[in-house]
Formats: structure tokens, sequence, C-alpha cells
């Protein structure tokens, strides 16, 4: 029989990456995941009492999620076996569950670690249940996607959901400092340029090894500094999915950074998005909503502004019609706040579900028709602009109903003023059915 490294191309001796020389050997390796692992943290607690129970890790890639896996295993004396929901179907997985009952019998546990379980469709999700519930296996599913979307509810309710974080500066720069102990090499890189180099990263672990062993293999011995180092490296994408949670994730942030008024944040994730790829159109779509929702009618012209950066986007293309959604973006963070017109529409649809098919009072009816004359269409109606003030003080909603107010201008901006009208026309409405 051929020998595996021979049928595919490779030495015993092949260089072994970086990354994977400096897999953890126990938890304590594991960086920035302090608050699952620790003494008094979830995972630190099942390994301690040696009772592990199914879960999810939820994070983002190169975070720990696999090491995580294996490092519970070893912990708690499982059997490890690892299945990639890419690569995997059921045949693999009546395999695992197969062998995993026969050692069961022998009184050895199975750890089934699924890497990117929300690949597997909902009836494959499903067959995990028996073999999860009779305790067959102990399941660990990695999930870069948020388990709420992207797996079944029963599946979720066996299992305990633990969220990973993205790897921070000091847990890049404590990788880093590990690597250059593991090579017996140094990385000749100034401190900004190491910094820059976990920003490259993206607060993925496996990527920045992957970064830091090219470093390593560059020769010269010149310390290099920012620029040199963009210069030998490419700069990565950054970590963004239009279809996924990380688009909500990131329009969120857009939409409360413009209602909390923070030009600077709301510039900011504006920025992100465009940088991930996103749609120009998309977001200024919802900058008019935005516009309409939290801005409303304390400043009129917000509305417009981004009615007008759609337009210019459309007229102009990228990245030159980029520049008037960063515009309308900086309007809608700076300009007065005001929710008093989507509060009052949403009360106003409310009644007019609950008030049914009320008819208009007759007064403010057209009589096009003589008939339409001879049912009073039309009589005592006072026209406005014939009145003192340009107001007459009509009722205009159905007679069998009594009059509502929905809309409470708040006493900011534009709507300051129109408070005070509506105040005023109030009065005399009040006075003229007296």
């Amino acid at each position: 029989m051929s020998n595996l490294f021979e049928v595919a191309g490779l030495e015993k001796t092949a260089p072994t990456p970086l990354a994977d020389l400096m897999r953890p050997q126990n938890l304590d390796d594991v960086v920035g995941q302090d608050h699952l692992l620790g003494p008094d943290a979830p995972i630190g607690r099942m390994v301690e009492q040696k009772r592990l129970s199914s879960l999810i890790l939820w994070g983002p890639p190169g975070v720990g999620k696999t090491s995580i896996a294996r490092l519970l295993a070893h912990h708690t004396d499982l059997h490890f076996e690892l299945l990639s929901a890419v690569f995997s179907g059921v045949a693999d997985l009546r395999k695992i569950f197969d062998a995993a009952k026969l050692r069961r019998e022998t009184g050895k546990g199975t750890l089934l670690f699924v890497d990117e379980i929300h690949r597997f469709n909902r009836a494959q999700q499903d067959g995990f249940l028996p073999f999860v519930e009779q305790g067959i296996v102990t399941l660990v599913g990695a999930t870069t996607e948020n388990p709420s979307f992207e797996l079944n509810g029963a599946l979720l309710s066996r299992c305990s959901v633990l969220v990973l974080k993205r790897l921070d500066e000091a847990a890049m720069l404590l990788l880093l400092q590990r690597a250059e102990k593991q090579t017996a090499k140094c990385l000749l890189l100034d401190d900004d340029a190491r910094l820059a180099l976990c920003a490259m990263a993206d607060g993925d672990g496996r990527y920045l090894l992957n970064l830091a062993e090219e470093v390593l293999a560059l020769d010269g011995n010149k310390e290099l500094d920012t620029e040199g180092l963009a210069n030998v490296l490419q700069k990565r994408a950054v970590h963004y999915d239009r279809n996924k949670e990380q688009h909500y994730n990131l329009i969120s942030a857009l939409h409360k950074s413009v209602r909390g008024s923070d030009p600077d944040a709301a510039l900011y994730w504006l920025a992100r998005m465009l940088e991930g790829g996103e749609d120009p159109l998309f977001l200024g779509r919802r900058m008019v909503r935005m516009a309409s929702e939290d801005i409303g009618h304390a400043d009129p012209s917000a509305l417009q502004t981004s009615l007008a950066a759609v337009e210019t986007h459309r007229l102009l293309g990228s990245p030159e019609g980029e520049l008037a959604l960063a515009q309308a973006c900086v309007h809608l963070a700076c300009a007065p706040k005001s929710n008093a017109v989507y509060k009052a529409f949403k009360a106003a649809m409310a009644s007019a579900k609950q008030s049914g098919s009320l008819s208009p009072p007759k007064h403010i009816l057209n009589a096009p028709t003589k008939l339409m004359e001879e049912q009073g269409y039309g009589d005592a109606y006072a026209y406005d602009h014939d009145q003192r003030d340009g107001f007459s003080g009509q009722e205009y909603f159905p007679g069998e109903m009594q009059s509502q107010q929905f809309y409470f201008p708040v006493d900011r901006g534009f709507e300051r003023g129109v408070a005070e009208r509506l105040a005023k026309w109030r009065q005399l409405r009040g006075a003229s059915h007296e």
C-alpha cells in the first residue's frame, strides 16, 4: 500500500504551517476567550467537574473553536470525532453514530465536533437529536453564523450556545510573541508595523499566524515599518457578508448612530459597509427611512437630502457618488430628532383598523351631481382661505367618532414652531365649537 505522504506528493518532513505547530495543547493556551475558559466561566466549570454538555460554539473564524473542542475531549476523557458539514453527508454521520454506540458499550464516550454545523440542512440537523438525547454522542458544533437563524430550534434547545469573541489586539500580540518563541526568530517589525499586522488579521488568530509566517520567512535583517509591511503583504478583505448576520449588525449600528446624533460613528459604520462591498443604494434607501422615522418633521430637509444622495449616486456611480451618501449621513446624524410623525402614523393606522368604514362628515364632501347636493354633500363647508387667519375650525373626523390627537410634535427643530401653531389652532377649534 502506498504511503499517504507519497500519494499526496509530500515528504514526511514537509514543513508544518505555523498555525498548526502552535495549536494549543491545553485550555490555558487558548487566547482571548477567558470569559468562557476561566475557572468560573462555563467551559472552565465543565472541565473542573468533568461534566460536558452539548454545545454550540458561535464565533468568527480563527478564534479557537476547533482547538477548544479537541481540548474538551482530552480533558473529559472522550473520544474525539471531527466532522465537517461542508464535506460530509448522512452516510458519514451514520458511521460515526454506529461507532459511538459500540464505543459506549465499552464505557467510552464520544465528543462529536461538527465544524460549520449551520451548513447541514434542517433534516440533517434533526438527525442529531436522538443520539444527543440518548447520550451516544456529546455534540459540539461550531458556526460563524447566528444560531438563531441557522440552526433548528429543537437542536438549539438541547445545546448551550457559547459565544466566542474575535481576538483583540492584546490577544494577537501575545500570539505573535508565542510565534517568535516557537520559531526562535524575531519578527522584524517596528511597533506600529506589529500593530498593523494585527489589524490586517481582523481578529482572526489563524490568519494572523499565517501572516506572521510570511514575515518570518522574509530575507534580510532590516526592520519593516507600516509602509514596508503593506508592500510585502496583501491586505485582507474586511469580514463582511451582505446576506448574513454581519449585514444586519452593521446596518443596525449605522441606524442607531444616526439616531444617537453621532456623525463620526455613523460615518465609520457607513465606511465599514461600503468597504465590505455593500450595495450603496441599499444604504441610501436606509437613510431615506432614517430621515422619515427618526428626524421627520423636526428637519424636513433631511428627507430631501437623503433622496438627493440616492439620485446623485445613481447619476455618478461609485466611488464619486458615495460622497453624497456621506453628506446625507452627516446631515441625518446632526439633525434634530423627532419620531413624532412615525408614532402618529402608527397610532392613526391602529385607529383606522379599529374604526372600520366610517364615512367622512358630509360638509367636507364634494357634490359633483344634483343628487349629492340634495343629500347635503358640501353643505356648510367653510373655505379656510376665506376665514380669518386662514383657519375655519371645522370638524374633519367622522361624525360618529370623537376627534383624536395622533401627532405630538417635539420641542426641537422645525417642530417647535409646528407645536405652537397646532396649539393655537386647537384653541380656535375649541372656541368655534362652543
